[in-house]
């Protein structure tokens, strides 16, 4: 009932808002009759920032063009309507474009849905409960990094966003390319459908380079993946996962980059995998995916760590514990770097019953709280609504 009541109030907020455009600078129009949004309804082409204080509404798939930086302060509150297949809510940040979100912990900057009541200065919502997911689309950044793609092709399409529109190419050779700064940004209810089998993650990351810095990312209740990177360069500091409905960290296509100081935080309806970790897809390879520093309550996943044979890994100072049933699917056939993996485990259950194919060799059996490796929770204090609501707090 609860989650057919959300469905009615999402359908009517979407029928109560008008559709808006942008005058000749693209600069947002205020709907006369929403006093606190700002609607946005078409493809940002020059320069724009939205301000503390404010609300703005996606009222569809929204890019930020090649050369055009979009600035985003601290404490905006971004509000997306409902929609699904190529209708679904999404802002793009194009290849050549930037996204200057830099939050701050006292001000984090949020993505939401329009269903949402939240406003400036809140950090929990106040109507919806934070499992719920699919009810817009997601955060894209796209660049100019290599990625391993099929047939050995430069650039591709990005998932979630229909061939027809060239906003969504991502690839090429520039691994020092820089697409902006993203701190302290929070990431909720995404992951609308736009085919089957085939909706948007919370933060996409296709081909991003090392120029760009992304640090203290949530993500809470998507339909997708959680974060996925599509090969590129991009290292990210501080994320935590809450009840992520598919893979809560998904990296594909020769993504030669950082993850450091993550906790996933599964519930018990949430999760495919923790972890989902594909090789290249094409001749070109360059590192290791390199993931240090976490922790993960495995929840409802369905397995703690999923590997393609050609997965290219480096996996350190890990700590696994909320496990029922799940396993650590296999160690890749190519060289990796895996050590310092702890894990608390279910009564009656061993190390080699989870971690499968000799990756045992790598994990110490804890009692719960007694981990000497994973994440600095510190980190989300105060600005995450995972931390807020408590589902930190026995770590």
């Amino acid at each position: 009932m609860k989650k057919l009541n959300l469905l009615f109030a999402v359908l009517l907020g979407s029928l109560v808002i008008f559709t808006s455009c942008s005058d000749d600078n693209n600069d947002p129009i205020v709907d006369p009759d929403t006093e606190d949004e700002n609607v946005i309804s078409s493809n940002i082409t020059q320069d724009v920032t939205w301000e503390t204080g404010e609300v703005y509404t996606l009222a569809g798939r929204i890019a930020v063009e090649a050369d055009v930086t979009l600035t985003i302060e601290p404490g905006v509150i971004i509000k997306g309507q409902a929609g699904s297949g190529s209708n679904a809510t999404a802002l793009i940040i194009a290849r050549g474009a930037k996204l200057m979100a830099e939050g701050t912990a006292e001000q984090p900057i949020i993505f939401t849905s329009i269903a949402d009541e939240i406003m400036p200065g809140e950090v929990a919502s106040p109507n919806l409960d934070p499992n719920l997911d699919g009810l817009w689309g997601g955060l894209i950044v796209l660049g100019k990094a290599h990625a391993s793609l099929p047939g050995d092709v430069t650039e591709a399409q990005i998932e979630g966003i229909p061939p027809s529109d060239s906003n969504g190419l991502y690839g090429g050779s520039e691994d020092e390319d820089n697409s902006g700064v993203l701190k302290y940004i929070s990431i909720r209810h995404g992951g609308a459908n736009i085919g089957e089998g085939n909706e948007i993650n919370g933060l996409t990351l296709g081909a991003v380079g090392s120029g760009t810095v992304i640090e203290n990312i949530e993500i809470v209740s998507n339909q997708d993946d959680g974060i996925e990177w599509f090969g590129g360069t991009v290292s990210v500091k501080n994320a935590i996962f809450w009840g992520v409905m598919d893979d809560a960290v998904d990296a594909d296509q020769a993504w030669n980059g950082t993850l450091d100081n993550f906790i996933i935080a599964q519930t018990e309806d949430s999760g495919d995998n923790c972890f989902e970790l594909d090789g290249p897809e094409g001749n070109y390879k360059d590192g290791n995916y390199t993931l240090t520093n976490g922790t993960v309550i495995a929840g409802g996943s369905a397995k703690l760590v999923d590997n393609d044979d050609n997965t290219n890994v480096d996996l350190s100072n890990i700590y696994f514990t909320g496990i029922t049933n799940q396993v650590f699917d296999q160690m890749p056939t190519v060289a990796s770097n895996v050590s310092n993996l702890e894990v608390t485990l279910p009564e009656g259950v061993t190390v080699a019953d989870l971690f499968l194919d000799g990756s045992d060799a790598y994990v110490t059996a804890v009692a719960e709280g007694a981990n000497t490796v994973g994440a600095d929770k510190s980190a989300f204090a105060g600005w995450s609504w995972t931390a807020v609501s408590g589902s930190l707090d026995d770590l």
